[in-house]
């Protein structure tokens, strides 16, 4: 996971609305977020192991990117998402802002990657330099270089009072510029030319006013560059697109709600906001749990081109950048130190950021790497969450007396539900795993009842319209709702019946 820190390389700076700088009150809390947003900057950067060779990182940069508009669309018009997994040339960010203060002033930073190609370039015996895959240096040095991609960050600030973006909507150039870095090499073996092509972008920033304090605010990013030829590779056109693109939103006098969990008198407003290829989530630590039906507030956003939880924290025991942070550190960091030397060799050659990765690992400390197997967050009771969709159940039948997962029934709504019932999924909007939001309204089938050792009780259940269902019954892989999440239906009222017997 990020260390927090984000490497020298472009940088794109642009202040508008105002004659003089106004005050940066809303840059302490981007800094809170800045290991979460470094974490969703260089997520899968470069995978484990790490190495030019390894066939995961032969295909990279999967998350908020934005190609020129007539390159992505070659085959047909992109299809808008909640995030950005799918390629596109745009992205959307729409949320509520709470206006504070008459002199209320709003922040936007966008944050991106500009791809750099690296190439090795051996020198010949006419003075000149030609492009190979690799250089050994002579013996007495022994250091390997590697032609591979890597890539910048980029921001650019746009900071406006909020009644004059209530007027008028303001459209920034957000770009980054072509560059050329040369780096000559010991005992005139070579260089490595590191080359950036021009990215061309443009961020608008608008807002409507739902009410005297209220309005909603979108940041729309694109990629304005020039059309590559429709027959351009993706690994080409890669050179003029904006690569892990994501967007912090705060300010001096505004409050935003949370479209996870928003207060209750603005969940219309909220279910009315339009997030393509983004997923907008309250940043910093959480002010403790809001009373029911208050919903959650913050005073900075993070729109994020990978799904996240609102109050998104790095481990605070997690010692640096493992560029997954899907993955658990004390697992990668084992394999890390299994590789073999001449792995490690071929990953230092790699990219810089890999050879850190690899000097981190081989100098831990032992109590360092200890705090990796696990700690307590908290003493406090808590409600145990629902198991994460598609693992197999924890429990088997027989193991306790009196609980069978076949037979039990819980009572919903004054309905018996157990296996064979259907239900409609209704996940609870504060709480749930991130991928059941995409379930709200299918309908399912419920395969057993579970009870796990702090006596709460889930519901395993398979999709009516999940082609693989039967599949996953066999092997016992389901997604689990708590009772409360589930509305009981009649077998007529199945979207789609199974076909078949089970």
């Amino acid at each position: 996971m990020p260390d927090g820190s984000v490497a020298g390389g472009t940088v794109s700076a642009v202040t508008t609305g105002a004659t003089d700088p106004p005050p940066d009150l809303s840059l302490g809390a981007f800094e809170q977020l800045g290991a979460v947003a470094d974490a969703v900057l260089y997520e899968g950067y470069l995978l484990y192991p790490y190495r030019r060779s390894s066939a995961k990182n032969r295909v990279r940069w999967q998350f908020g990117v934005l190609f020129p508009r007539d390159w992505v669309e070659r085959d047909g018009p992109v299809v808008p998402g909640v995030s950005g997994s799918a390629d596109s040339w745009y992205q959307q960010t729409e949320c509520l802002l709470r206006i504070r203060r008459p002199d209320a002033l709003l922040r936007v930073r966008l944050r991106y990657l500009q791809l750099q190609r690296k190439r090795v370039e051996a020198a010949d015996a006419g003075g000149g330099h030609r492009a190979v895959e690799s250089l050994s240096l002579p013996a007495e040095d022994g250091t390997v270089h590697l032609s591979f991609d890597e890539a910048v960050p980029c921001e650019a600030d746009i900071v406006i009072p909020v009644d004059d973006l209530l007027d008028v909507e303001h459209t920034v150039a957000t770009g980054a510029a072509a560059g050329v870095d040369i780096e000559a090499l010991p005992q005139d073996a070579g260089r490595v030319v590191r080359r950036r092509e021009e990215v061309r972008a443009s961020t608008t920033v608008s807002a409507e006013r739902l009410s005297h304090d209220l309005c909603r605010l979108r940041v729309r990013t694109t990629n304005t560059g020039p059309a590559p030829d429709p027959r351009t590779s993706r690994d080409e056109a890669l050179c003029r697109a904006l690569i892990a693109t994501h967007t912090l939103i705060g300010g001096d006098g505004v409050e935003f709600a949370s479209l996870i969990d928003p207060p209750e008198i603005l969940r219309g407003h909220a279910d009315a906001c339009r997030n393509e290829f983004t997923f907008p989530v309250l940043g910093g630590e959480a002010e403790g749990d809001p009373p029911a039906g208050t919903g959650a507030v913050g005073h900075v956003l993070l729109a994020s081109p990978i799904i996240l939880p609102d109050h998104p924290q790095v481990a605070p025991e997690s010692p640096g950048d493992l560029h997954d942070a899907g993955e658990i550190d004390e697992i990668l960091t084992l394999r890390t130190m299994l590789l073999t030397d001449e792995e490690k060799r071929e990953a230092r050659a790699t990219d810089p950021r890999a050879a850190a990765i690899l000097d981190r690992v081989d100098t831990m400390p032992r109590e360092v790497f200890e705090r990796l197997h696990g700690a307590i967050r908290s003493l406090s009771p808590v409600t145990p969450p629902a198991p994460p969709a598609g693992r197999a159940a924890w429990w088997q039948e027989g193991a306790d007396d009196g609980l069978s997962p076949s037979t039990d029934t819980v009572s919903v709504d004054g309905v018996p539900l157990g296996r064979g019932s259907h239900v409609r999924l209704r996940p609870r909007r504060q709480g749930a795993d991130a991928q059941d939001m995409f379930l709200a309204g299918r309908t399912a089938e419920v395969a057993g009842v579970f009870h796990d050792v702090d006596g709460s009780v889930h519901l395993a259940v398979t999709l009516d319209d999940d082609p693989a269902a039967e599949l996953h019954t066999w092997y016992g892989r389901f997604h689990y709702f708590r009772p409360d999440e589930l509305e009981p239906l009649s077998p007529t009222d199945s979207d789609t019946p199974r076909s078949g017997g089970r």
